[in-house]
C-alpha cells in the first residue's frame, strides 16, 4: 500500500510528525481536546488524517505530550510573539563617566550635565572616581566628590550601588528614575 509522505518542514529543534520516536505519547487534537495515550504512530496517522501535523508540546513529561496542529500556523505564530515581545522590551546601558578628586567645579558640572542626559535617556551611569599616586592617601577627598555628584544629580537618579573602593577606583552605579 502506497502511503503519502508528507514534505519534511524546518522546525528549529521541535519534535514534529515522523522525529518523535516515543513509544507512547498523550495525545492532544486540534481543538484542544484529549484523545489519551497510544503510541506515536497511531498519533501520526490521526494527524496525516486530519490533514495536519503531530508536534511535541511537552518532550520531557511522562508520557509526552504531542499535539495535532497546523505547524506553519504554529510559527507564525510563535515568531509573532516573539517580535512582539522584543518590541516592547527595552535595554538599558550602562553609561561610564569618570572623574578625579582634584576636578574642577566647572569640569564637575559638564559630567552632571551629561549624566542628566543619559537619565533622562533611561539609562544608568557608572560613576569611576580614579585616584592616583599620593591620592589614596587623602580618599576623603574622593568620597566627598562622589557624594557631590549622587547630590547633583538626585532629582533624576537613584544609588543603585554605594560607592565602593575597588583597587585604585572608586565606584558607583546610578540608575534612572525618570519615566521615558
Amino acid at each position: 500500500m502506497n502511503v503519502p509522505v508528507r514534505p519534511e518542514k524546518k522546525n528549529n529543534g521541535d519534535l514534529i510528525n515522523n522525529q518523535i520516536r516515543f513509544a507512547q505519547v498523550l495525545v492532544i487534537d486540534q481543538n484542544g481536546k484529549q484523545l489519551g495515550v497510544m503510541n506515536s504512530y497511531q498519533a501520526n496517522q490521526l494527524a496525516e488524517q486530519a490533514g495536519l501535523d503531530l508536534l511535541c508540546v511537552a518532550p520531557g513529561a511522562k508520557p509526552p505530550v504531542c499535539k495535532i496542529l497546523d505547524y506553519g500556523k504554529y510559527r507564525f505564530e510563535q515568531q509573532k510573539k516573539a517580535k512582539e515581545a522584543k518590541k516592547n522590551q527595552h535595554i538599558i546601558d550602562i553609561k561610564e563617566i569618570q572623574i578625579s578628586p582634584q576636578i574642577g567645579e566647572h569640569d564637575l558640572q559638564v559630567k552632571v550635565k551629561a549624566a542628566i542626559g543619559f537619565f533622562q535617556e533611561g539609562d544608568k551611569v557608572k560613576l569611576v572616581l580614579r585616584y592616583k599616586g599620593r591620592q589614596m592617601a587623602h580618599q576623603d577627598f574622593g568620597i566627598e566628590m562622589v557624594n557631590k555628584f549622587i547630590e547633583a544629580v538626585k532629582a533624576v537618579s537613584m544609588v543603585e550601588k554605594r560607592p565602593e573602593l575597588e583597587g585604585k577606583l572608586l565606584i558607583t552605579i546610578l540608575a534612572s528614575t525618570v519615566k521615558k
